[in-house]
């Protein structure tokens, strides 16, 4: 037998115009129901933290020496990160190994805030603010896709 999908608001209204109050035990009874088909992870509550950017300035050229490490925590490909670091600091560069070199001096501050931004953007669900995600791409449009509460939020191209 196929479940029915009941939406308490319209119960409630329907208890309403019949003049009855819904009891507490339907009420919890729907709630403990709705609560059953949101996935587990929505509920979790872990610390996401990105690994210190360990830097490296030698002369005129800045290097983030754990670039492939912070890179595989975020879970994003490191040319994608570079690309975006490249385009904000509105220098040139390259990604070599495990380390990103950019040409220029940049101070921790700069490069830290730099990661965030990206993270906050690109990494972190907008609704449930897990970095869970993944951004695929559909005809010419990129989304990010959460992987825990199911949301699909547009993204500007780098």
């Amino acid at each position: 037998m196929k479940e029915q999908y009941i939406n308490p608001v319209l119960v409630n209204i329907k208890f309403y115009k019949s003049g009855k109050k819904m009891n507490d035990e339907t009420y919890f009874a729907l709630l403990e129901r709705a609560r059953s088909k949101i996935p587990k992870k929505v509920f979790e509550h872990s610390r996401f933290k990105i690994p210190p950017l360990r830097i490296f300035t030698e002369g005129n050229k800045t290097s983030i020496l754990n670039f492939k490490e912070i890179a595989d925590v975020l879970n994003r490909d490191p040319n994608h990160i570079m690309k975006f670091f490249l385009r904000e600091l509105a220098t040139r560069g390259n990604f070599e190994g495990t380390r990103a070199t950019f040409i220029g001096r940049f101070g921790q501050l700069t490069l830290k805030s730099l990661m965030k931004r990206y993270t906050n953007k690109y990494v972190l669900c907008p609704f449930c603010n897990k970095p869970e995600t993944r951004i695929i791409k559909e005809d010419k449009f990129l989304y990010l896709q959460c992987l825990s509460c199911g949301a699909k939020e547009s993204i500007k191209a780098i």
